[in-house]
């Protein structure tokens, strides 16, 4: 299979699983937020760096926190467009419902180890993303946090593309749109082994050679547990990434 057969096969799979989901005869839930998300990246050398996430989102329509989460992650460039990592995020969901009475907090703990490809044709770059989450959830009792914690696994995929429109004061203005599949693993995993489909639209700005700011839109659709309902949510997305680097490891210096 050539690249462009292997890129449609991959698109295929991914609107089949979502069009699948959205099928007739589903109860569908729609809902609106607007998510925050701050992250850093320090540059160690040209291997090893660490990226930290903050992120929060809330409903819009009223205005109640929806999830919150901390991430940190330290990546290995493999080379040849390939690079690894493996991190820890330390999630807190609030109630789906935002009219909900409940003020109940649910905490999640959950690593990963991740791989990435990123691909330059000219000003198009192409990512593809694979993320292997082991999840811990909190065991809950009458509305209240109990003792110990149930888990599953989630695989994630993900195909991302870039294209530089425009430069803005030497500073790239790029367009970007991905897919991102999650698929749920586990014993406890009987009718939402599909979990969730994320389509992503947004514009990124380089103001500096180190910080960039993005807005989006992400439409996302989330299988429940019960399997015959579903979340249907749109997101408006704000993001603001910076890269530092600290002072360059010896073999990092040309001799």
């Amino acid at each position: 299979m050539n690249t462009r057969g292997f890129y449609l096969t991959i698109l295929g799979l991914l609107f089949s699983a979502s069009l699948l989901a959205q099928s007739k005869g589903r109860q569908v839930t729609e809902q609106q937020l607007i998510w925050y998300a701050y992250n850093n990246t320090l540059e160690f050398s040209s291997k090893w760096s660490l990226t930290t996430e903050v992120h929060e989102r809330r409903f819009i329509n009223p205005d109640e926190q929806h999830q919150f989460q901390v991430t940190g992650r330290l990546n290995y460039n493999l080379g040849k467009n390939w690079s690894t990592s493996a991190g820890f995020t330390y999630f807190l969901q609030s109630p789906h419902d935002p009219r909900s009475k409940s003020d109940l907090v649910v905490p999640e703990l959950r690593p990963h180890i991740q791989f990435e490809n990123k691909q330059s044709l000219g000003k198009l770059g192409i990512g593809h993303r694979y993320r292997i989450e082991k999840r811990f959830f909190r065991n809950t009792a009458d509305g209240e946090l109990a003792e110990g914690y149930n888990t599953n696994y989630r695989f994630r995929y993900r195909l991302g593309l870039e294209y530089q429109v425009a430069t803005i004061n030497d500073l790239p203005l790029k367009v970007k749109v991905s897919d991102e599949i999650h698929i749920n693993a586990g014993e406890r995993i009987t009718y939402n082994w599909f979990d969730q489909n994320r389509i992503y639209a947004s514009l990124n700005y380089a103001i500096h050679k180190n910080v960039n700011v993005e807005a989006g839109y992400l439409k996302w659709f989330q299988q429940r547990s019960a399997g015959n309902q579903f979340y249907s949510r749109d997101i408006i997305n704000h993001k603001i990434n910076l890269q530092e680097k600290q002072s360059p490891a010896p073999e990092d210096i040309k001799q």
